[in-house]
C-alpha cells in the first residue's frame, strides 16, 4: 500500500513532467535550465524524491507555475500574472515578426526553445 507522501511526490512529478512537456523541453534541456541533473529531474518526475523548498521555487518559476499548482494541483493558479509582461506591442513587435519571417522552419522551433528558456529569468 502506497503512503500519502508516495502519492504526493508522485502528483507534484506528474504535474512538472506535464508542465515541461506543455513547453516543448526535453527533460535534459529543463534540468539545465533549472541547475539540476537530469538523473534528479527524472526521479521527481516519478516521485521517487523528494526537493527543498529551494528546488522547488526554481521549478515553478521555470515552468510559469505558482507553488500551489505544483504541491496541490489547483489549476486556477498557473503563476502567469500578464501584468508582469510588459512591451510596447507597436515597433517592437513588428521588428520582430520582420526577422522571424526571413527563418526556417527550423530555425523558428530553436528560437521557440530559446524564448521559453529565457522568459522564466525574465523577472
Amino acid at each position: 500500500m502506497e503512503s500519502k507522501r508516495e502519492i504526493y511526490c508522485r502528483a507534484i512529478g506528474q504535474r512538472i513532467r506535464s508542465e515541461r512537456e506543455k513547453m516543448g523541453l526535453s527533460r535534459e534541456e529543463f534540468a539545465e535550465i533549472v541547475g539540476l541533473s537530469d538523473y534528479y529531474v527524472g526521479q521527481l518526475e516519478r516521485g521517487e524524491r523528494q526537493m527543498s523548498l529551494t528546488v522547488m521555487v526554481r521549478i515553478a518559476n521555470c515552468l510559469h507555475v505558482s507553488l500551489d499548482y505544483l504541491i496541490f494541483g489547483d489549476s486556477g493558479a498557473d503563476g502567469v500574472n500578464e501584468s508582469q509582461c510588459t512591451y510596447k506591442a507597436g515597433d517592437v513587435r513588428r521588428e520582430i515578426n520582420l526577422l522571424l519571417d526571413k527563418c526556417s522552419p527550423k530555425e523558428m522551433e530553436l528560437f521557440k526553445k530559446l524564448i521559453r528558456t529565457i522568459l522564466p529569468y525574465m523577472k
